[in-house]
């Protein structure tokens, strides 16, 4: 069974200001791959602040939606213990 959005959230105000890494489909099979710090959950979305390098862009928002309905996982690193995903 999967989380709802309340629980989805809630999850992603516990980790504010932790890295992150997110798997985004990227249209046409891609998906893509970036990681950065989880800057700050709004009512609708969370904005994540992405790794300067690697990255054209600062920040990317997704709604809590997006990972309910696995357009996006996002893992938390620092607690990977069974590949721990919101």
């Amino acid at each position: 069974m999967g989380k709802t959005l309340i629980e989805i959230k809630r999850t992603l105000d516990e980790n504010v200001g932790k890295r992150v890494t997110i798997k985004a489909n990227g249209g046409r099979r891609k998906t893509i791959e970036r990681s950065g710090l989880l800057e700050g959950t709004y009512p609708s979305v969370f904005i994540i602040k992405l790794d300067q390098d690697a990255n054209a862009f600062e920040r990317v928002s997704y709604s809590y939606t997006d990972v309910l309905t696995d357009t996006v996982q996002l893992s938390l690193p620092e607690e990977e213990t069974a590949t721990e995903s919101v």
